[in-house]
């Protein structure tokens, strides 16, 4: 998750993010930080995730473990 949260934290300009930080209280945690956030997502995860989901997750945690259970049912779906 190190390497999420470093990720992460490039996208939205921030020094560092913690998990259990919230994520809507990000300044850039608009419509363009949720796009960058997939897009981020798609290209160093391979994940499609929708933005109603970003928006719906209250921490980088959630949202990792999303991630996360996303890629597991792709693994089982293959």
């Amino acid at each position: 998750m190190d390497d999420f949260l470093k990720k992460l934290a490039a996208v939205l300009e921030l020094e560092t993010i913690e998990p259990h930080d919230s994520l809507k209280a990000f300044p850039l945690l608009d419509s363009l930080g949720v796009l960058s956030i997939i897009a981020m997502l798609d290209t160093e995860y391979g994940v499609n995730i929708h933005t109603a989901d970003v928006m719906r997750m209250a921490t980088p945690e959630e949202l990792w473990n999303h991630v996360l259970q996303i890629k597991n049912s792709e693994k089982h779906c293959t």
